[in-house]
């Protein structure tokens, strides 16, 4: 009861438990200027046909027809206007939002179908995007002349018990080809059709091992290049101090041991953002298995120009993209790097330093004033990015 309400009145208070039934429809419900409105607009105008390509069921087929891949784009790229990339999240959605009930119009969606159809759909709807977000360049609405760049670590679910050396990655490969061989040739010569399917689902697990331990070895191939090109390149004669083992996940060969912020190494993903500054606009999203930062600068550019034809005049990053070669390949192309300057050593950071060139100079020279200082700060302004 609401305070100062005095005894003995007689009025009408709400009260929200009641079932009803109500004579509406979902578009009387959802505003006329809503933004899911706009998001179906768009949507009916797209070329799908690569999705609609993908649909089995037909009006002559048996079974639950397929959901209307306009409905699931539409869904994510409403998501994805308001900030929302978890499959789970929009799941929830479906269920109370008005602007996600809209679009669904009825049909009904759970996470796996969700999930499914962003990993499948995954390159087309990062194609869509850019199509509309290169429509909102062109025409000036979002301005990507001053870019941010900043790295996540994105934890994966893979245990450190399932990283293994080459050695013990190779055997584990040749047993699993081993059993798939043995269960292949049960599977042909065993006539019992039950016992055949359970062996055969058994097979299919054995196979789908052999997949992931190849994956993992060229993964663990691929490290070790790595670590030998960056051994080349520091000119490094020692041994390195933790074996110089590299090893692979057998669960998930793309991860890779990283450096977390809280100081401890688990299995992760660095997840590259790009924002534009004016106006905070995420627009573009990379995931890479580098555990650091250094050097994905002109990687960042490079995606930027091949997904909406524009150059950035201005690249805001943090300390850890501190590349010298980065730094002369941005200063070519007339792009000024605002990175804060290493403040290890005991000489001034301000000062050029052997092996400087013209670009790693200016780079000095600039973040020395103020107004480097300053403009390198507007980079905080992106931290809380609007996604788009």
């Amino acid at each position: 009861m609401a305070k100062g309400r005095p005894a003995g009145l007689r009025l009408e208070t709400a009260v929200r438990t009641q079932i009803e039934f109500q004579q509406s429809s979902l578009d009387d419900l959802l505003a006329a200027d809503h933004r899911a409105r706009q998001v179906w607009d768009y949507v009916e105008e797209l070329d799908l046909s690569v999705l609609y390509g993908r649909v089995q069921t037909t009006v002559s087929s048996s079974g639950r027809p397929a959901i209307d891949p306009a409905i699931l784009v539409s869904l994510w790229l409403y998501a994805t206007l308001e900030g929302v990339g978890s499959a789970r999240m929009l799941d929830r959605l479906c269920k109370t939002d008005l602007a996600c009930l809209w679009l669904l119009g009825g049909v009904s969606v759970n996470y796996h179908t969700l999930s499914d159809f962003r990993g499948s759909a995954g390159p087309v709807l990062d194609e869509l995007l850019s199509q509309s977000l290169t429509g909102l360049i062109a025409s000036g609405s979002v301005a990507v002349k001053v870019l941010a760049v900043d790295g996540m670590k994105l934890q994966s679910l893979a245990s450190g018990r399932s990283f293994r050396s080459a050695g013990r990655l190779a055997e584990l490969h040749r047993a699993s080809v081993e059993t798939v061989r043995k269960l292949r040739a049960e599977v042909d010569e065993d006539p019992a059709a039950s016992e055949r399917r359970i062996k055969a689902r058994r097979l299919a697990a054995a196979e789908d091992r052999v997949r992931r331990l190849e994956k993992a070895r060229r993964a663990q191939a691929k490290i070790e290049k790595r670590r030998d090109e960056a051994a080349a390149g520091q000119r490094r004669k020692e041994p390195r101090k933790d074996g110089g083992e590299s090893r692979a996940s057998t669960s998930d060969p793309d991860a890779r041991v990283m450096k977390m912020g809280d100081g401890s190494f688990r299995a992760a993903y660095n997840v590259q953002v790009k924002t534009a500054v004016d106006g905070a606009h995420v627009v573009g999203v990379s995931v890479t298995d580098r555990g650091s930062d250094y050097g994905l600068l002109n990687e960042a550019v490079g995606e930027i120009e091949r997904r909406y034809g524009v150059t950035p005049d201005k690249l805001l990053a943090d300390g850890g993209y501190f590349s010298k070669t980065d730094i002369e390949t941005l200063h070519g192309r007339g792009i000024e790097l605002f990175c804060p300057l290493p403040r290890k050593g005991r000489t001034d950071p301000a000062l050029p330093k052997r092996g400087d060139g013209p670009g790693t100079i200016a780079w000095r020279q600039r973040m020395t004033g103020e107004r480097g200082l300053a403009f390198y700060r507007r980079r905080f302004a992106t931290e809380r990015p609007h996604a788009h």
